[in-house]
């Protein structure tokens, strides 16, 4: 599945999933809204049962979260981003729910945590795509000797000189001080990156 032309789904990827159905849920598919709520709502469920909420006053959180959604879609304008705002919806209902109730009790980070999907959120997603980008484009702008070089010994775990000085055409003692300007270049590529944008 693509978002914007970006693989966004891996097998078991909840967030992926859900940002792939919101997207065709946007784009006319109501079908997808099906697939949507198929994915999201065991956990919205988890989230909302941190509250110690009954399954039935659950439930009506759980509906009153994707109502919300179905109501506010215009609001999510990165399919990315479905699932933290469901996820934040589902909370702040369920705390308002159980505050009503007199039921709140406070839900420690860890142990919320510990119900969610183990992928990143999306927010993190977005953050690792953006370090992997300005990365690799840092690296497109080095010298072929240095993406060379650096590709080997970045992948391999004890990389054999003597192999990677006959691949490359330097002498074996070359290498240490050669990649250490490699990275050096590298540094100032990404810092320079940072300082214009």
């Amino acid at each position: 599945m693509t978002i914007d032309g970006r693989a966004t789904e891996r097998p078991g990827d909840v967030w992926g999933q859900a940002a792939a159905s919101f997207e065709r849920w946007a784009g006319g598919d109501a079908v997808a809204l099906d697939d949507l709520v198929r994915v999201m709502t065991p956990v919205l469920w988890h989230v909302v049962r941190s509250y110690r909420l009954s399954a039935e006053v659950a439930e009506d959180v759980v509906q009153t979260t994707w109502l919300a959604l179905v109501r506010s879609r215009a609001s999510v304008q990165d399919p990315a981003a479905v699932g933290g705002w469901l996820t934040t919806t589902a909370r702040r209902e369920a705390w308002k729910v159980a505050r009503a109730s007199g039921r709140a009790l406070p839900v420690e980070d860890d142990e919320l945590a510990r119900r969610l999907p183990d992928e990143g959120s999306p927010e993190s997603e977005v953050v690792r795509r953006d370090g992997d980008e300005r990365l690799w484009g840092a690296v497109d702008r080095l010298p072929e000797r240095c993406r060379q070089l650096l590709r080997v010994v970045a992948f391999e775990h004890r990389p054999d000189y003597t192999r990677i000085a006959a691949d490359l055409g330097m002498p074996v003692g070359s290498i240490g001080p050669t990649r250490g300007r490699c990275l050096q270049k590298l540094r100032t590529l990404l810092e320079d990156g940072d300082h214009h944008g």
